[in-house]
């Protein structure tokens, strides 16, 4: 085993830091150049082009997620097995979920195409934009096997303890997406499908370094051509663990578009200030979901180890840091939003309503790293259903209908709809801490029989 990305050993709050740091500055990377195209779009086009791309990239991250969550069985998977020192398990790991995303990419992607008109049908793109979202769209889904591969190749690395390495396929993929954005759209005038164009070749040109990487690191395991096939008892493995998080966070993105929908039926003021607040919430998440991956990590390496004791470590420092950040945001929040939000509009009306949303919903940060952070723990003890129950009954019985209820008898503010997100939040952490009390208690149960 690479001494290096072993999790097992060494101070748990120090592995902790460093695995989640580079996963942050990957995840803040990933944002930052998905803004990037609406940028230059902006610059050299119309609205139409505007709106193609903020309705395309809104269903490419929602795709995006979805590939993550699935690609998340592979991470706890391989991580188990490098935490059980077994080499074989790890390689034979890692050669079945190659091959069982080959198939699942192709079967995507084709998928994909032949849906494109229903889906630009289905975001009620306006009838300016419909043209270009579809051309966006089309293209990057033919992009799909590239999304899949870079997930997959740093699912790989982070199993086996190696989140730095993914950090720099994100870096690349960045950096060649904002310079072909410029020549697509600046220099070609290629409006939406130059956007397209710059994100699918950053990503294509990501792929293959990361698999020059891939050949030449030591991920302490040797993976060779006959490991290389799908053994489904395997593959049902990884799928038992990423496909309740990919369905949780799909759901979660759709809970997203349908606040955004509420929010547009209020009217344009309502509309631009949640649109903004969402932004600026996406980026103070950051930081949970990188402590979630990186507790995920550590906990399926340990618990691969049998040494559960560090597992439940890693989440108290994780729960410790995240819920400090998320009591920093809210705590600014209530005095100084206005700092963020007037970043993104100048108008006097949409600053306002965005600060109201903004003091409400910035305590979600506090709620959701305590969700975040046993979601991470769940996962990597391979209890993902867990983490899918938790978000899908906060969305049924709070986020949706609070959001809904809250626009209807208090339409004169924002800030009882801001309510919503935290408070269920607050019921996901509820339930998670109550899974674990039940899990800890079985344990010890099962120990003193």
């Amino acid at each position: 085993m690479n001494e290096k990305n072993d999790l097992t050993t060494g101070s748990v709050w120090k592995n902790l830091v460093m695995f989640a740091l580079p996963y942050l500055l990957a995840c803040f990377m990933q944002t930052f150049y998905g803004m990037a195209d609406l940028f230059v779009v902006g610059l050299y086009n119309g609205s139409e082009t505007t709106t193609a791309v903020s309705i395309g990239s809104q269903v490419m991250h929602m795709l995006t997620v979805i590939i993550v969550g699935f690609a998340m069985g592979a991470t706890v998977r391989i991580a188990r097995c490098v935490g059980a020192r077994d080499e074989r398990s790890a390689a034979r790991t890692v050669g079945s979920a190659v091959a069982f995303f080959v198939l699942f990419a192709v079967v995507l992607t084709i998928a994909l195409l032949l849906l494109t008109n229903g889906i630009t049908t289905v975001m009620l793109t306006p009838a300016e934009a419909v043209g270009e979202t579809r051309l966006y769209l089309a293209i990057c889904f033919a992009g799909v096997p590239f999304i899949t591969a870079y997930n997959v190749i740093s699912s790989i690395f982070r199993g086996a303890g190696d989140s730095r390495r993914p950090m720099y396929f994100v870096a690349v993929a960045c950096i060649v997406n904002i310079v072909l954005d410029f020549v697509f759209i600046g220099g070609f005038d290629l409006g939406a499908a130059g956007a397209a164009l710059g994100t699918v070749c950053g990503q294509a040109v990501s792929v293959f370094f990361a698999l020059g990487m891939l050949k030449k690191c030591n991920l302490g395991f040797k993976v060779t051509r006959q490991d290389i096939r799908p053994e489904w008892e395997v593959v049902s493995q990884m799928l038992k663990v990423g496909t309740p998080i990919a369905c949780q966070d799909g759901l979660i993105q759709v809970a997203f578009i349908v606040i955004t929908v509420i929010a547009n039926s209020r009217g344009l003021i309502a509309s631009a200030a949640v649109g903004i607040v969402e932004k600026l919430i996406g980026f103070m998440f950051l930081v949970p979901s990188a402590f979630l991956s990186a507790i995920s990590a550590i906990t399926a390496q340990n618990m691969g180890a049998d040494r559960a004791d560090r597992a439940r470590a890693s989440l108290r420092y994780g729960l410790m840091i995240t819920v400090c950040w998320g009591m920093f945001c809210a705590l600014y929040n209530q005095f100084l939003p206005q700092t963020l939000v007037g970043l993104f509009s100048k108008d006097a009306a949409v600053i306002t309503a965005g600060c109201a949303y903004m003091r409400s919903y910035a305590f979600d940060t506090v709620f959701a790293a305590v969700h975040f952070c046993f979601s991470g723990y769940f996962c990597g003890d391979q209890k993902s259903g867990i983490s899918f129950i938790h978000n899908i009954t906060a969305i049924i019985l709070v986020r949706i209908p609070g959001a809904y209820l809250a626009s209807v008898y208090f339409p004169e503010s924002l800030y009882p709809m801001g309510w919503a997100a935290p408070l269920g939040s607050l019921l996901s952490g509820v339930i998670c801490i109550g899974f674990y009390v039940y899990c800890r208690r079985r344990e010890q149960s099962a120990k003193i029989v």
